[in-house]
């Protein structure tokens, strides 16, 4: 298969780029080895003894700190909400789950999910990427994946490797948990750098959830995770779960469902400081939350600000406009 551009990743920074350059005219095509969209900005959906249960098992929430991001979530309608969790700031959710607006943003855009990447490499002025799907070749990558992936594929030698690798990116265990709706709801959130669970939120408190169950999301800090970063989900969810119903107070017995998640690469500890990475040459654009911090606002900013390149750059070897200015650390 060939494309003109390519865009490894179909999180939030991939979707902000392909939507930029799909709004200039051009077909970027978004692969990604996930079902859907929105990478960390996840919904898992379980029915259990007749009830619909959600739980956002990624992303909590985000802010609209940036104009243009705020837009964006104000013409998203009914997909974006606030959720009033008593933080003190605005705080944003998706509704009925936080995959809602990367399924917005995805609407007219071309992505093939579950489409996984297992080598690529440059031939000339082609990229040439190896796919559960076949050989796809492209003249511009954009790959928005986290850190530690793309120095995998791109390999220890390239340029952009070093660069890479100053990034710190932490692993993050989380828990769905449901309990009948009357066990114990103590508090909508909470915040704790000194407990196992750094982060405990009533899911079913953000608007358009269930009523049927209470259900709740906990995230392992940092230490806890790596400790437990290698054990099965099936191990991690009974651990999980009796820390999370002594933190709130229920009944351990009560609990309708537990499963674990892990994200390898959830945290940003060490941001790159700036919005991304672009080839001496180029073809390749390296971008994602881990550019700027962990936010989702921050992945948009630095996908939007590749697709701006990407067109800068065009214009520029089209002897329209002088060359684009290689990003600076912020």
């Amino acid at each position: 298969m060939e494309t003109d551009i390519l865009i490894l990743g179909a999180g939030m920074a991939g979707l902000a780029c392909a939507r930029h350059l799909t709004a200039a005219g051009h077909t970027p095509l978004v692969i990604d080895k996930g079902r859907g969209v929105g990478g960390r900005m996840a919904t898992r959906r379980i029915s259990i003894s007749g009830r619909n249960l959600s739980f956002d098992h990624g992303a909590q929430y985000f802010t609209a700190r940036n104009p243009a991001f705020s837009a964006l979530t104000q013409a998203a309608g009914d997909s974006v909400t606030r959720w009033e969790d008593g933080a003190g700031e605005t705080r944003f959710v998706g509704c009925p789950g936080m995959t809602s607006l990367p399924r917005m943003m995805a609407e007219g855009l071309h992505v093939r999910p579950q489409v996984e990447v297992k080598s690529l490499h440059q031939d000339g002025s082609r990229w040439v990427l190896e796919t559960t799907d076949g050989t796809v070749r492209t003249r511009r990558l954009v790959m928005t994946i986290p850190a530690p992936q793309a120095v995998r594929l791109l390999g220890a030698d390239h340029p952009a490797s070093a660069r890479l690798e100053t990034v710190e990116m932490a692993p993050c265990l989380t828990l769905m948990a449901a309990f009948p709706p009357e066990e114990p709801k103590p508090f909508i959130s909470r915040a704790s750098q000194a407990h196992p669970l750094a982060w405990i939120a009533q899911d079913s408190s953000k608007p358009g959830r269930t009523a049927s169950a209470s259900t709740w999301i906990a995230q392992a800090g940092p230490e806890w995770s790596l400790q437990h970063l290698e054990e099965a989900p099936e191990s991690i969810a009974p651990l999980m779960l009796a820390l999370l119903a002594e933190e709130i107070g229920a009944d351990l017995q009560a609990a309708i469902h537990a499963a674990a998640h892990r994200w390898r690469y959830a945290r940003v500890i060490k941001a790159l400081g700036q919005p991304f990475l672009r080839s001496d040459d180029g073809t390749l654009w390296l971008g994602g939350d881990w550019c700027l911090g962990p936010r989702v606002e921050a992945a948009w900013e630095s996908g939007d600000a590749i697709g701006r390149d990407v067109l800068s750059c065009q214009l520029w070897r089209e002897g329209t406009k002088t060359p684009p200015i290689s990003p600076r650390p912020q």
